[in-house]
């Protein structure tokens, strides 16, 4: 834990599935005790048994999240923020609040704040609860450089963070926060491939899963094109260039490109 987040109280105003994955992620890579992390959720019986296993604090109401806290993570449905937010308007123009309701940009959650309430927008995604997560960063906040570093000394152990400017907020949100699904169904087909041909489920799983992770890090890692990588596994008139032609003659990058579409509307 780095000694500018040694004092610092996290509070989730929402513990779904990607409040705990963030904060899953804080505790195992070192960067909070879950004694800093309170939450505060509809049910709060709930909320007591999962905030239980990481020391999370469970608090009744939004108020009390936000009067204790010093940075304040919106996770709840986007179409509840403002009911949310609007009885706690005064708490949260006291703390840092990082919002990561999808649809909620800078500009947005500006309309319903009170003035100069330090705020900034991002999307996460579930792998964060790992270190292995991509938080999409919107370019425009109105955080001091002390603040902004704060948020920035609490992600970057857990994510990669990718500044974008806010009208590609949703399209980079879309590649990163809603492709782990689509990834998941390819691990899961490349799974039952292998299980139709004799290997075991858990082995499949583990092949796949961890060939998806290491072709991410070879290209993160020195930026090489795709299809570069695609052309060095494929030998001429090789079993890989057949598995290819049959995805391109499947269609499989315009599935790919039209489920980004979709989520576009």
């Amino acid at each position: 834990m780095t000694q500018q987040l040694s004092d610092i109280t996290v509070g989730f105003i929402g513990y779904g599935a990607m409040a705990q994955a963030m904060a899953q992620g804080f505790v195992d890579a070192g960067v909070l005790e879950g004694s800093q992390m309170l939450a505060c959720a509809g049910h709060y019986d709930k909320l007591v048994d999962t905030a239980a296993p990481l020391g999370v604090r469970p608090m009744h109401n939004a108020t009390e999240v936000a009067a204790a806290s010093d940075i304040v993570i919106l996770a709840v449905k986007p179409n509840l923020i403002e009911q949310v937010v609007t009885p706690i308007l005064h708490e949260l123009a006291n703390s840092i609040v990082v919002c990561v309701a999808w649809g909620w940009t800078f500009d947005r959650l500006e309309s319903v704040l009170e003035d100069h309430t330090p705020h900034i927008s991002i999307i996460p995604n579930t792998p964060i609860a790992v270190g292995q997560g991509v938080s999409v960063v919107e370019d425009k906040h109105n955080l001091t450089d002390y603040q902004a570093g704060l948020v920035r000394a609490l992600l970057e152990p857990v994510s990669m963070l990718e500044t974008v400017d806010t009208a590609h907020m949703s399209q980079a949100g879309t590649i990163s926060s809603c492709a782990p699904a689509f990834t998941a169904m390819y691990i899961e087909a490349l799974a039952d491939a292998g299980v139709q041909y004799g290997l075991k489920r858990a082995s499949a799983y583990r092949l796949a899963a961890k060939m998806v992770e290491g072709t991410g890090a070879l290209q993160v890692s020195d930026g090489r094109l795709p299809a570069a990588m695609k052309d060095a596994v494929c030998s001429p008139g090789g079993a890989t260039i057949r598995g290819v032609v049959a995805l391109e003659q499947h269609g499989f990058r315009g599935d790919v490109i039209s489920a980004v579409q979709a989520v576009e509307g």
